[in-house]
């Protein structure tokens, strides 16, 4: 069977603002490694397939900047979405597309542009397995992340009844919980909700068929036109759209160093940091100074007896917060004056 890997790459990524522009979003910028994340998520998929065989679904407005950064991507495999629909909506096109190329029993391995994974090895192994247990029991396959910490900023996936070594029928979803909530849930077996899936593409077309009137009429009817089919769809998540609604659907779990960095201060556990546990990217410099984030893109930043803050600094423009608070970053731009909101 074949094996294809999209890779969702859409979105811009507002909390980490300033940095993150809508010409130049968060998957785009080199956060964890010297690479931008996108070209890590690549580097990671390629051993499971070949740029022929793997589609980046992405807005219409970065696709040149994507060639530019992938060039072993086709042109005609950098899928420029018109408008923001939902997971649900891109991944029907992308299995859509695989299913037109290859047939519906080609196996579709989906994964984020955004992504922080400790162990690649891991992770493609992981990845294997489920694409193993997709084909064996045409079923839809989630990879759910051992939780290492109650999080509160995560989904949660319950597990039921195991229907073969390593992998489960799936109870529930449940939607991110309370900080109390997410501890018993880490007690109960709970895992973190990944956005990892994997289906052979006729199974996710047949359960976007049955569960999901908000995407699968629009694509019955253009499924040869892609701005139509985006304008006719109703945006809905894939979670809420096919995952929670299907009765087909299988949990493995995964346990490599997965992190979905939403915010600066994630990146106190993903970055390299010093002795004294400073995660820092650019000219910067700390003195008796601890756990503090720093990204600074221009100009030097010099850190003395201070701990827990995220400095950012960017062309004319630098942001102090912290790492509590760097979550709220939306709400700061809502409060701030256009001219410095918008700053490009």
């Amino acid at each position: 069977m074949t094996r294809w890997v999209v890779v969702l790459a859409g979105g811009v990524g507002s909390r980490f603002w300033p940095v993150s522009t809508p010409e130049r979003p968060k998957q785009l910028l080199p956060l964890v490694s010297e690479q931008p994340l996108l070209r890590d998520a690549l580097d990671r998929v390629r051993p499971l397939a070949d740029g022929g065989h793997t589609l980046i679904l992405t807005n219409a407005s970065l696709v040149p900047a994507i060639a530019a950064l992938a060039p072993e991507i086709p042109p005609a495999n950098l899928v420029a979405e018109p408008r923001p629909a939902g997971t649900a909506a891109a991944l029907a096109w992308a299995a859509h597309r695989i299913a037109t190329a290859d047939g519906p029993e080609a196996t579709m391995i989906s994964v984020h542009a955004d992504w922080a994974v400790g162990d690649a090895d891991g992770f493609r192994r992981a990845l294997t397995r489920a694409a193993d247990a997709a084909e064996r029991h045409t079923s839809l396959v989630t990879v759910g992340i051992v939780p290492s910490r109650p999080d509160p900023g995560f989904g949660y996936i319950q597990p039921a009844d195991e229907v073969a070594p390593g992998v489960w029928r799936v109870a529930r979803f449940v939607e991110k919980p309370d900080a109390a909530r997410a501890a018993e849930m880490c007690v109960q077996g709970y895992l973190w909700n990944s956005g990892i899936f994997v289906w052979r593409v006729g199974d996710y077309l047949e359960e976007l068929a049955a569960h999901t009137p908000e995407v699968a009429p629009a694509l019955a009817a253009h499924g040869n036109d892609l701005g139509a089919f985006f304008a006719h769809v109703t945006p809905i998540s894939v979670d809420v759209g096919v995952m929670e609604r299907s009765a087909r659907v299988l949990v493995m779990p995964g346990d490599f160093g997965w992190d979905d960095i939403g915010v600066w201060g994630a990146l106190l556990r993903v970055r390299r940091r010093d002795a004294q546990g400073n995660a820092m990217s650019g000219d910067a410099y700390a003195v008796e100074a601890r756990n503090n984030v720093v990204h600074a893109e221009h100009g030097t930043v010099v850190l003395y007896g201070v701990h827990d803050l995220v400095v950012v600094t960017r062309d004319g423009l630098t942001v102090i917060t912290t790492v509590e608070k760097s979550h709220a970053l939306k709400a700061l731009l809502a409060q701030l004056p256009a001219p410095v909101r918008d700053q490009r």
